[in-house]
């Protein structure tokens, strides 16, 4: 199970929210470029990115940052937040990051021209609350629930899906465990990266050992940055 750190920008800081309220946020870091440097040395393989200010303003705000991130690392990144025309996308692919994480968009008529285009660069990210799909920084909650939404995507070819529960997210009180199993048994051949709640290295473990084939990571923000968390113990015991 891939385990992959979390950094989340605001203002051009590292910080976390509180289910992804702006304003219950902490500051960690006042250097997410040190931030990332750190995850790889700590044997990270991945580092997932947000740019919390484009998720909530509808376009790429912290693209600057989120590029010098990825200039002064080896590993790969991640990056969600504000993507939602071909020209945010292609930037970023351009500049070589080859996962771009996409949300509101997948819900509106441009998504089919994006996937064409773009394929095998595409992570659709779900945000959802009770079960259904969330969009706009999580400002709205849409009537689409997430499994049929999982399906949907994998018709159009999307293979990998983050999954975030918004309920859990930031609150350290664990992942939703039930909602994963249940998408993982539902559609087949997905791969999934659950997100959200997780709290401590007991967390890891049981979602390690969920049943279901599928689950191919698991993103971990807050825990790491408050110390329940060691990264560097918890890519030796799951990666």
């Amino acid at each position: 199970m891939l385990i992959i750190p979390a950094i989340d920008i605001k203002n051009g800081k590292c910080v976390r929210l509180i289910q992804g309220d702006p304003d219950r946020e902490t500051i960690y870091s006042n250097d997410p470029v040190a931030m990332a440097r750190h995850f790889e040395s700590a044997g990270a393989r991945l580092i997932h990115v947000v740019d919390l200010d484009g998720a909530f303003e509808g376009h790429p705000v912290n693209q600057d940052t989120v590029l010098e991130i990825a200039a002064n690392i080896s590993i790969p990144i991640e990056i969600g937040g504000g993507i939602r025309n071909a020209e945010s996308l292609q930037r970023y692919i351009e500049s070589g990051i080859k996962r771009v994480i996409l949300g509101t968009v997948v819900l509106e008529d441009e998504f089919s021209q994006l996937v064409s285009r773009y394929r095998e660069s595409i992570i659709v990210g779900i945000d959802a609350k009770d079960s259904m799909v969330a969009t706009h920084g999580w400002k709205k909650v849409s009537s689409v629930h997430a499994v049929d939404f999982i399906k949907e995507l994998q018709k159009k070819g999307i293979t990998e899906i983050i999954f975030t529960d918004i309920s859990t997210d930031g609150m350290l009180t664990g992942p939703n465990y039930a909602s994963l199993e249940h998408i993982l048994a539902e559609v087949e051949g997905i791969s999934l990266i659950a997100s959200g709640g997780v709290s401590s290295i007991d967390d890891l473990t049981r979602l390690s050992e969920i049943s279901r084939p599928g689950l191919r990571g698991c993103i971990v923000g807050k825990a790491i940055y408050d110390g329940r968390v060691d990264l560097h113990t918890a890519l030796e015991l799951f990666q």
